[in-house]
């Protein structure tokens, strides 16, 4: 029988990928989700300028998540440089998606800012794993 030490370090260590991407997700979205509101409760000219705090949350949830990503589960080695942006390109679109959205959402809907954006964080964290497994990390001695 494996004992726990040995059951977690399966889990965590180089079999855990999936799990890894679980936990990085969590404390990705804590970080994603929670920036937002707090630039738009801290600063009061994001009260009026919520697509400024936006474009200030992504940015820096994308270096954020991309760091979680990079070190805490794929552990790639890989060319930084290809890596940040094949990451990047996957948010880019969702954001666009997310500029067009948040104003609907908030002007035409009448849906406040913080609940229209975590609804719109279901979207973006649900194909995350998949366009990061297959295209970001991708081991390329896998292909």
């Amino acid at each position: 029988m494996q004992s726990l030490a040995d059951r977690l370090s399966l889990l965590l260590g180089r079999g855990g990928r999936p799990l890894r991407f679980l936990v990085a997700g969590g404390i990705n979205t804590l970080f994603g989700v929670g920036i937002y509101p707090i630039l738009i409760w801290t600063f009061p000219t994001f009260h009026r300028h919520y697509l400024v705090a936006l474009a200030t949350a992504q940015i820096t949830s994308l270096v954020f998540a991309y760091l979680v990503y990079k070190i805490g589960v794929f552990r790639t080695r890989a060319n930084l440089i290809r890596e940040l942006s094949t990451f990047a390109s996957f948010y880019l679109i969702n954001y666009a998606a997310n500029w067009i959205a948040l104003p609907l959402m908030v002007e035409v809907a009448h849906i406040p800012p913080v609940v229209s954006q975590l609804f719109f964080n279901v979207v973006l964290i649900t194909g995350s794993y998949f366009w990061h497994s297959r295209l970001t990390f991708k081991n390329p001695r896998a292909s």
